[in-house]
């Protein structure tokens, strides 16, 4: 289900789907960017509300394009890190892989096939008395 998401995603990276989205989000942008400044620049009367209405817009634009970009860059990090670790390929946890060795020689004794039990109350259980 995942591989196939992911198939139909990157398919419409760099089409015309991808640049109509963007373009729609610039325009979004845009208009909240304007909608702000009218809203900031009515301070100033009718001549800062225009002003302030494309100065609104073409920061709100230019916004909206680095979030675009941005998550774009992100959602094919993603991809890149899925391919890698085995997610979209179908070989996420296989036995295979090989682990780098200890450094320090200090394995664990239950690592070994050593049993550590030596008797005594467990302390999982019911309240131990006071000393």
């Amino acid at each position: 289900m995942a591989s196939s998401a992911v198939a139909e995603t990157s398919a419409f990276v760099g089409t015309e789907v991808e640049d109509r989205r963007r373009h729609e989000h610039e325009a979004e942008g845009g208009i909240a960017g304007a909608l702000v400044g009218v809203a900031a620049g009515a301070i100033a009367g009718p001549p800062g509300m225009i002003a302030g209405a494309i100065i609104g817009a073409i920061v709100g634009a230019l916004a909206a394009m680095a979030l675009e970009t941005e998550t774009v860059l992100r959602a094919e990090r993603e991809r890149e890190l899925d391919d890698t670790i085995g997610v979209t390929e179908g070989d996420i946890g296989a036995p295979n892989l090989e682990h780098p060795p200890p450094t320090s020689g200090m394995y664990s004794p239950s690592s070994c096939g050593v049993d550590t039990w030596v008797g005594g109350v467990v302390a999982e259980g019911p309240f131990q008395p006071p000393p």
